[in-house]
């Protein structure tokens, strides 16, 4: 990347908590009221680094809607902004 130049909407860790199913229930301590839509990406299998991703839209207990995936690869959880 050139230097001075930044990435956009670059997805930032967060704490989830997953229920039963494996969904998010809570996000940073807010609860989840909705799982709106959830989606598999699994991409770029033919490199060293493949992208595999489960991504959740949320309704979140205190108004908002969050979209967030865990990253198969490593684990981790991270909010991605539109």
């Amino acid at each position: 990347m050139t230097p001075g130049l930044r990435r956009l909407y670059s997805p930032r860790p967060v704490q989830v908590e997953t229920g039963p199913d494996n969904a998010p229930a809570s996000l940073d301590g807010v609860a989840v009221e909705a799982v709106r839509e959830r989606w598999a990406v699994d991409d770029r299998w033919w490199e060293v680094e493949s992208l595999r991703r489960h991504y959740f839209e949320l309704a979140l207990a205190d108004g908002r809607a969050v979209v967030v995936f865990r990253d198969l690869v490593n684990g981790c959880w991270y909010r991605q902004r539109a």
